[in-house]
């Protein structure tokens, strides 16, 4: 079986942004299929993006947060790079399973904060939705645990509503990009964005 042609990591980057996401394409492809070099490659490519995801996610945080930037897209990156059976199909898509490892990262650390927590009825790891969902009001903290529950909750009545959600406020990504992500259209993702918020709210607010 021929194997999975590899792109020229010695030439250099298409100009533009297409070229860059086609690069990325390529690499993925390559490290899907076993190609460990191609991430290595990649890195370079869709560091800064990670970057600002993390820091997107950060920044909802309450005081006295401890983790940085760097260190959630390292250990984002290390449990990407422990998906031995995903099919990277694009940029968008690879961005969006990021925001996912990311959220895992951030819940993870919220519980083990929670857990050294002396005393009972402490509150664990505060972030603010803001207008990323628009669920409650910007100023209103909300516990990044108690949003992983309700999205938990949400993905079992409608998974893909779940999945929107995780997109637009861990990754970031617009109407658009999403849209791509879930290979459904524009208008269906405003319809869906809109019920969600407002399930959200009605949850959140419980």
């Amino acid at each position: 079986m021929p194997s999975t042609p590899v792109p020229d990591r010695t030439a250099p980057p298409s100009s533009g942004a297409a070229g860059r996401a086609h690069v990325v394409t390529e690499l993925l492809h390559a490290w899907g299929a076993g190609d460990a070099g191609a991430s290595e490659a990649l890195v370079p490519l869709v560091y800064a993006e990670l970057r600002r995801q993390a820091r997107r996610a950060l920044r909802r945080e309450g005081e006295g947060h401890t983790l940085q930037a760097t260190a959630l897209v390292h250990e984002a990156w290390l449990r990407l790079d422990g998906q031995h059976d995903a099919r990277w199909e694009s940029r968008t898509q690879f961005l969006a399973v990021a925001a996912q490892m990311m959220r895992r990262v951030l819940v993870d650390h919220a519980r083990t904060r929670r857990a050294l927590k002396r005393g009972g009825g402490v509150a664990g790891t505060q972030v603010t939705l803001g207008d990323a969902i628009q669920a409650v009001a910007a100023t209103d903290p909300v516990d990044v645990l108690a949003l992983d529950e309700a999205l938990e909750r949400l993905a079992v009545m409608d998974a893909r509503k779940a999945r929107l959600v995780e997109l637009r406020y861990f990754a970031g990504l617009s109407i658009p990009e999403a849209a791509a992500a879930l290979g459904i259209s524009e208008a269906t993702v405003g319809r869906e964005w809109a019920v969600a918020r407002m399930w959200l709210r009605r949850e959140l607010e419980a």
